[in-house]
């Protein structure tokens, strides 16, 4: 008896595992399958986010532009732990709000939108006043400014530019999780938290290349090879109008942005848009023209909204200043 209750035990035992083995390969073949659906998401809302990228890119080189060469690098780091720490609070925020009050997506959104061409509109107003920017000019040349004022500079810099990303972060944020609202809520996590990752180093990568490359084109200057010294000649020639060039785009990127933001929260709005670059498509090189006009047209309405931020904010600033 004693003999076959040991079989029989023993028996028990390879039953079991037996079991713990097929269900392993069970879980295994579902990691394998939730890793591969986590991966195709990925790539799904990193091409559905690529655009506001660009924008993002051109957003951040342009805001961080205009510090010392030897601060460059230390305020696009700055920068750039801000902009994670935005995403470490949108990436919560945003799966809470979409459990819990959905509704409330767009209207913050749109607020932020009017934030952004509150912002371009600001821009071109400060553009527009050269004794100001050259009191900024004179300030950041070299030798020139108490440290204190340069401190100040740099952390204005800094918090405006945290702030802009902040936006453009909650944006990608809400189309990734549009992208993968049909998925297990663990892969919403993964996948948002990875968007936010690469974004995050992918943009700040790019902008500190952006304002180094005229110290890489004085490096390769220095080289003994002609080929060197005649690139880095052209990138150190580059690299100011490349600068002006960004900060066009990241004040046009702000009204684009912004105005899009706020076209698509408003159905009524969005239709209209969408009627003109359908309409405007029967013209010659009608691609072209379905392209431009919905674009140029979400720039106008941000221009206009921005304009009518502006006219009530200014007063309430001075309000405040009053008291």
């Amino acid at each position: 008896m004693a003999g076959a209750s040991l079989l029989t035990l023993l028996d028990d035992i390879a039953t079991i595992l037996d079991d713990v083995a097929l269900m392993s390969k069970i879980a295994a073949r579902k990691s394998i399958a939730m890793a591969d659906d986590v991966s195709v998401m990925t790539k799904v809302a990193a091409q559905k986010t690529a655009s506001v990228l660009g924008d993002d890119l051109a957003l951040n080189a342009e805001q961080v532009s205009g510090v010392r060469a030897e601060r460059e690098l230390p305020v696009v780091w700055a920068v750039a732990r801000g902009s994670l720490v935005n995403k470490a609070i949108l990436v919560p925020t945003a799966l809470l709000i979409s459990a819990f009050a959905p509704w409330a997506i767009t209207p913050l959104l749109m607020l932020g939108g009017a934030y952004l061409c509150l912002e371009g509109v600001e821009k071109l107003f400060h553009h527009e006043e050269p004794h100001a920017a050259a009191v900024s000019e004179a300030a950041l040349a070299p030798g020139a400014g108490t440290a204190d004022e340069l401190v100040r500079m740099e952390k204005s810099k800094i918090g405006g530019a945290i702030r802009t990303d902040f936006i453009l972060s909650a944006e990608i944020i809400v189309i990734t999780l549009g992208t993968v609202a049909q998925a297990d809520f663990m892969q919403q996590v993964i996948v948002l938290a990875a968007i936010a990752v690469v974004m995050t180093v992918g943009v700040y990568g790019l902008v500190a290349a952006i304002v180094k490359l005229d110290d890489l084109g004085l490096w390769l200057e220095r080289r003994p090879g002609a080929l060197a010294q005649r690139v880095g000649r052209w990138l150190i020639a580059a690299a100011p109008k490349l600068m002006k060039g960004l900060a066009i785009a990241g004040t046009a990127a702000m009204f684009l942005v912004g105005g899009g933001i706020i076209v698509h929260g408003i159905p009524a709005l969005a239709h209209a848009v969408e009627g003109v670059g359908a309409a405007v498509a029967s013209w010659p090189l009608g691609g072209v023209w379905a392209f431009l006009v919905p674009h140029l047209l979400q720039a106008l309405v941000g221009a206009l909204v921005g304009a009518a931020v502006l006219a009530v904010w200014t007063p309430l600033q001075r309000l405040r200043g009053a008291h």
